[in-house]
């Protein structure tokens, strides 16, 4: 009998070791971070600063302050799960040139940012993002619009909810991340649990929303998009982006995309 409860014990310890190990797989997928900063302000011909955050468990994060001369409003950059925010400074720079000043923060393990991301992580780092633009740069949260591309889009949904911000736009994401995994891993899907439930929180956002998808998009399909826009509240706005996949939304989009986005700043935050 004694020989039961061991072979039992082994199995459970040999179980969850796999569960670990799957767990931690499915966390490479989702973030995929690169080290240091590639490009720098200067070199896509804007003007910024670095500035490090402290989220509220003290680790440090980095951000590039991109200021627009003259501005009185501010959007938050929360970009997607693999590379940095210098990799990101391109579109940034066009954002800056509708009249915003931009942030564009990083997440924890990114860049130039101390840490390893998780989820609660990344969550933490975007609202020290945002402390940031209220209590040292002055912007009133109704005067911030975040931007969230991707994995980003489910972190701003989550700082968003129940905030007063001026609005929100989500460029191809996703109602979740188990979600997005089912169109690639099939049944291996529950691995991913409930992260990154954009589609459960969603409904508590109280700002207008702007959402892009390509609808060509191979990473997030065009449908999940649109199966987090149902679950929105108004006002909203959705804008398919003809012929984009999921990295070359700017691109394909061009200028009428940059057009899109400078009217739905102008009617949120108006200046």
């Amino acid at each position: 009998m004694t020989g039961r409860p061991a072979a039992a014990a082994l199995l459970l310890a040999l179980f969850l070791g796999v569960l670990v190990l799957a767990l931690s797989l499915v966390d490479r997928m989702i973030f995929q971070p690169t080290a240091g900063a590639d490009l720098r302000p200067a070199d896509v011909g804007v003007a910024g600063d670095d500035v490090f955050l402290r989220a509220e468990d003290g680790v440090r994060v980095h951000a590039f302050w991109l200021p627009a001369p003259g501005a009185s409003r501010a959007l938050l950059f929360l970009h997607g799960n693999a590379g940095n925010a210098s990799h990101r400074l391109p579109n940034a720079a066009l954002l800056v040139r509708l009249g915003i000043h931009v942030l564009l923060a990083d997440y924890r393990g990114y860049g130039l940012s101390e840490g390893s991301p998780s989820e609660e992580g990344v969550y933490a780092d975007a609202r020290a993002a945002l402390r940031h633009l209220v209590d040292e740069r002055g912007i009133p949260e109704r005067r911030v619009v975040v931007f969230g591309r991707s994995l980003g889009g489910a972190v701003a949904v989550d700082l968003a909810r129940e905030r007063d911000l001026g609005g929100l736009i989500l460029e191809s994401t996703f109602p979740s991340a188990g979600e997005v995994a089912r169109s690639f891993l099939g049944p291996l899907a529950l691995l991913a649990g409930r992260r990154f439930d954009s589609a459960a929180k969603i409904g508590r956002v109280r700002c207008p929303i702007l959402f892009f998808h390509g609808d060509r998009d191979a990473v997030v399909p065009f449908a999940l998009g649109r199966r987090l826009f149902e679950r929105a509240p108004g006002p909203k706005a959705f804008e398919t982006i003809r012929g984009a996949g999921h990295n070359d939304t700017v691109e394909i989009g061009g200028p009428p995309y940059l057009e899109r986005i400078g009217r739905f700043l102008d009617e949120v935050a108006p200046g």
